[in-house]
């Protein structure tokens, strides 16, 4: 006679946070940091730093790393990179309008300068297009030259806000990278202590 109790039946164990297995969460906000990069046209704007943001926020919430483990190949190591240039890229698409924007966060010696007189240069041309048909409304002829001016002068901004992106996220991620490593090696020392104690 079989036994009629329910019989418990254990579920598998999940992977724990010192697991060797990286979060598969930084594939998916890398790709999503790129295609942000790679679809941004013109200016940036304030929604790359909404998008930067939410992404870094996911990666926080979410990511785990490996068990802490010495060694430049370990699976920690190999974990921590991807961690760590997947948040700088994160803060550098965030950070992109405001560097574009404030001269006091990102100088640009005599760059934002030469994109002024770009802008002027844009202005003239706005003018040069409309030959003979300049001088019959001065006002909606000022607003053309103002917005062409700005967009020059944005677009010429944003550009070299770009090019120098790549060492932000770098110098990001290199201050990420060893405040994690330094953590985790204090707490791998903290449970080797209390497990030695405990034996």
């Amino acid at each position: 006679m079989s036994d009629p109790s329910p019989r418990v039946i254990p579920r598998p164990a999940s992977a724990s946070a010192g697991s060797d297995i990286p979060a598969p969460g930084v594939i998916g906000i890398g790709l999503a940091a790129v295609l942000t990069f790679a679809l941004a046209q013109g200016s940036w704007q304030w929604f790359a730093t909404f998008i930067g943001v939410t992404l870094l926020a996911v990666m926080l919430a979410f990511q785990r790393r490996a068990q802490w483990t010495p060694g430049i190949r370990s699976a920690y190591m190999r974990g921590l990179v991807a961690y760590a240039l997947v948040i700088g890229l994160c803060v550098a698409v965030a950070l992109a309008p405001l560097l574009q924007r404030r001269a006091w966060l990102f100088p640009m010696p005599g760059t934002r300068s030469d994109c002024e007189l770009l802008g002027r240069y844009q202005a003239l041309q706005a003018e040069a297009a409309l030959g003979d048909l300049a001088g019959r409304d001065g006002t909606a002829l000022a607003f053309t030259q103002d917005v062409q001016a700005q967009k020059a002068v944005a677009e010429c901004l944003a550009a070299t806000t770009t090019l120098w992106l790549p060492l932000y996220g770098v110098g990001a991620a290199v201050l990420v990278g060893t405040g994690a490593w330094l953590r985790d090696r204090a707490r791998a020392r903290r449970l080797g202590e209390r497990e030695v104690q405990s034996s």
